[in-house]
């Protein structure tokens, strides 16, 4: 068992450094609004941390789950930040869905301090936070992910070194670019459906059994087709995620027309107010125009 921190405690954090728990292991929360380290001890066993500093003393793993870019240089670096707490052959492992210049950056001055840093952003929502089935692609170094892939295997179904630092971030980029893809061809079949009049039921109950069928056309269409989005990955978080993949596209000139052109159908659905809808709110301004 190992001592651990988790720092961020949303719909993610909450239940993941719940499952550390569970496990076994020795963990010291911290989130920036105290009161919900305070609740999540009343739920788990394990200590609640007001500084990510505080949380990190001591700890061989610093597990970190927050929402951008300066949200993680906040809790990492800084006097008070986990950096300042740690000691030296200690691991701090973000699940941040972040930049990989963010990540590259952390890296080289985590080894300044004799601290290894790996990227390992997650896919498999709040459902597979919840479940500890979540998929978890990493960047970093072998040794010190092969000394926390069995910690965070408690809330993982599968985890997988791609590469250097960096490599973590840019394949969760391209997990999100195939989700934005998929969803607006989802959202584009079903509102013909509808609109033609179609038993919904036997159009997807045929193409579901197809080359079709996809994660989301099983979880989703239901919620799609009846108008139902206020649950879910937050479209804010989804335009989020392809602004950082389409800035990384401009670093190595990969085209992105598809990606791009979803991402404006994602800002307007935020127009719309739906900024915290579930990204297969794509429907709704086919829906009602």
């Amino acid at each position: 068992m190992a001592k651990v921190a988790f720092l961020g405690l949303g719909v993610m954090g909450f239940p993941m450094a719940g499952h550390l728990a569970a496990k076994g292991h020795e963990v010291t929360v911290y989130n920036r609004t105290f009161s919900k380290a305070e609740a999540w001890t009343k739920k788990h066993k394990g200590k609640a941390a007001k500084t990510p500093k505080e949380a990190a003393a001591g700890k061989e793993i610093v597990f970190c789950c927050v929402g951008e870019d300066k949200d993680l240089r906040a809790v990492a670096l800084g006097d008070d930040g986990a950096f300042a707490g740690m000691s030296k052959g200690s691991i701090f492992y973000d699940n941040t869905t972040a930049s990989a210049d963010v990540a590259r950056e952390l890296h080289a001055l985590g080894k300044k301090s004799g601290i290894d840093f790996i990227d390992a952003p997650v896919s498999g929502g709040q459902a597979g936070a919840e479940n500890g089935q979540l998929t978890v692609m990493c960047g970093g170094e072998q040794a010190p992910f092969d000394k926390a892939n069995p910690v965070a295997m408690s809330y993982a179904k599968a985890i997988t070194l791609i590469g250097p630092p960096g490599s973590g971030q840019i394949t969760k980029m391209m997990n999100q670019m195939c989700i934005a893809g998929l969803v607006q061809g989802l959202a584009e079949a079903l509102n013909l459906g509808q609109r033609a009049g179609l038993d919904m039921d036997k159009v997807m109950a045929a193409i579901s059994k197809g080359a079709a069928q996809s994660w989301q056309m099983d979880n989703r269409w239901q919620k799609m087709i009846a108008g139902e989005f206020e649950f879910g990955f937050a479209v804010n978080w989804m335009r989020k995620d392809l602004g950082i993949a389409l800035a990384e596209g401009k670093r190595w000139n990969a085209q992105m027309p598809v990606v791009a052109l979803v991402d404006q159908f994602y800002q307007r659905v935020q127009e719309r107010g739906g900024g915290r809808w579930d990204t297969c709110s794509l429907i709704q301004p086919l829906q009602k125009p």
